[in-house]
């Protein structure tokens, strides 16, 4: 398992070994031994989530102010653009993102830790995402921040209008939002 730092240096790119030949291929999506020993999280899971999203459908950018979720996130059918940002008050980075493709190709993974927002844009036909919590939801909790925030200047890989839930296209900007201290 190759395990490497973003822009962000809290998270983290992982890519897993693939094991491939003429019949398919076989990897270990999870191990919570090699995820503490590789990189060096000793995260409990608690939440398995899967989603299905459509060509330019953009979620987020979501994160929840009390019990923050850290987040293992990958695809597995499809491509998408995905997306960390630290809401994290006392941190070198607050305010900044970081961004990577996701594929069912790559079969890469993202480690976003608590504190962060996240969001991603489909770029595929259709993508499906799973991504493992470290916190169950709690929708009392749950706020956004817009996908489209002048200050965060999130570079999406898109020309048109992304397709936005109600609830997304409300989110505050960075600037007015609740983060961590």
């Amino acid at each position: 398992m190759n395990v490497l730092q973003t822009d962000i240096p809290d998270v983290l790119l992982i890519e897993p070994p693939i094991f491939g030949d003429e019949r398919g291929f076989f990897y270990e999506s999870y191990n919570e031994k090699v995820f503490l020993d590789k990189v060096g999280i000793s995260s409990h899971f608690v939440q398995d989530n899967h989603s299905r999203s459509v060509k330019n459908v953009l979620r987020g950018l979501h994160y929840q102010i009390h019990q923050p979720q850290g987040k293992l996130v990958r695809v597995v059918v499809g491509s998408v653009f995905d997306v960390a940002v630290d809401l994290r008050k006392t941190s070198a980075t607050f305010g900044q993102w970081v961004g990577v493709y996701l594929s069912a190709e790559n079969k890469n993974q993202l480690w976003i830790p608590p504190g962060f927002a996240h969001g991603f844009l489909v770029l595929s036909e259709s993508a499906e995402f799973l991504y493992k919590t470290t916190e169950y939801y709690a929708p009392q909790y749950d706020r956004t921040i817009i996908w489209n925030d002048p200050d965060l200047a999130i570079a999406w890989p898109i020309q048109e209008e992304p397709v936005v839930s109600a609830k997304d296209k409300v989110g505050k900007l960075l600037l007015e939002a609740e983060v961590y201290s």
